[in-house]
């Protein structure tokens, strides 16, 4: 049996399990780990019983409870390499000291260096046991520079000098830290477990956004949110499909008199910003070959767009390719799962 459901959708948190055979994948962890495993238990999924963790991109909405969920159930993550980067500048931005921070830093290092040449030159013999596990367990003392510290020479050439990383961080200090990293590349299919899976690209102001046609038990479902609009790769790979997850992110007269300051607004309206109820409905109606069960439109704005409007738009795109087997049209919010889709 395969199973699809969205637990989340939108700019607060995306979230959606998908099980073929015996293996069921979260993709993205935008929600807390509390409140998606809350989500999993009210629709009726086990969430130990997850066995990976399946990114599209390094946006907070897509990944903000992504650490903590993977120690909790100790699980690896898929990512693309240029995502995994992204997503560990987010959370571990480059340290930095201030020049008289660097300066002792370097002055004790250099006389713990010359101590210890001193010491191996004079010591011909063997060290004892209880030497060797003083020096094993011995750890340099971190430089940690006080909040809002910096020096005249940092502040006039805007240098900034990063800490020592001879010692790893543990996994406490280490907020990136995952019981299991696997890497995948767009255009090349892998498979986890009995899930088969194919990347590819969409236009998206990411590091390496991706969306993602799962394979299971002969079941095909497309899966493309965050995208600015649907270019030539993308719509084929959105054909031949029994599930079509597709963003339908806003209004666009909505977005135009909104809230958003303009700088956003042309963010979200540019090519790699995000799909308007207007450019889902084109694709609907001209790009898409009409042939899935279910259309889900997911990432609706809350602030720019209304349910209403996102189903009346794609009801008039599908007008033409009614059918009692395909295209049942649904909606993912963001506050409530959607209810299961089963094959």
């Amino acid at each position: 049996m395969v199973r699809f459901t969205v637990l989340a959708s939108g700019s607060k948190g995306n979230a959606a399990v998908l099980s073929g055979g015996r293996t069921r994948i979260l993709v993205d962890c935008g929600l807390s780990c509390r409140e998606l495993f809350r989500r999993m238990r009210l629709v009726g999924e086990e969430p130990e019983t997850l066995d990976a963790i399946l990114i599209t991109h390094e946006h907070s909405d897509h990944v903000n409870g992504l650490a903590v969920t993977a120690r909790k159930l100790g699980i690896p993550v898929y990512f693309t390499e240029g995502t995994h980067r992204a997503w560990m500048r987010w959370l571990s931005p480059r340290r930095q000291m201030t020049y008289a921070q660097w300066l002792e830093q370097t002055r004790r290092q250099a006389a713990e260096r010359q101590a210890e040449a001193e010491v191996s030159a004079s010591d011909e013999g063997e060290p004892d046991e209880t030497d060797e596990a003083e020096a094993f367990d011995a750890e340099p003392v971190p430089v940690s520079p006080s909040p809002g510290e910096a020096s005249e020479l940092e502040l006039a050439t805007g240098t900034a000098f990063e800490q020592d990383s001879s010692r790893p961080p543990s996994r406490k200090e280490d907020p990136s830290w995952l019981p299991g990293l696997e890497y995948f590349a767009a255009g090349e299919p892998f498979e986890i477990g009995d899930v088969a899976i194919s990347p590819f690209t969409v236009p998206h102001d990411a590091a390496d956004p991706v969306g993602f046609v799962f394979g299971a038990e002969g079941v095909r479902m497309g899966f493309a949110t965050d995208l600015g609009y649907v270019p030539p790769n993308v719509r084929a790979q959105l054909q031949g499909l029994d599930l079509l997850l597709l963003e339908s992110n806003h209004d666009l007269e909505m977005l135009r008199d909104g809230p958003y300051p303009w700088a956003v607004k042309q963010r979200v309206l540019s090519r790699v910003g995000h799909l308007s109820n207007e450019a889902a409905a084109e694709f609907l109606e001209g790009g898409y070959d009409g042939q899935a069960a279910y259309v889900i439109l997911a990432h609706l704005s809350e602030s720019n767009n209304l349910p209403e409007l996102v189903q009346v738009t794609a009801e008039r795109a599908l007008l033409g390719r009614a059918s009692l087997l395909a295209n049942k049209l649904l909606l993912a919010m963001q506050h409530e799962p959607l209810s299961s889709i089963y094959f």
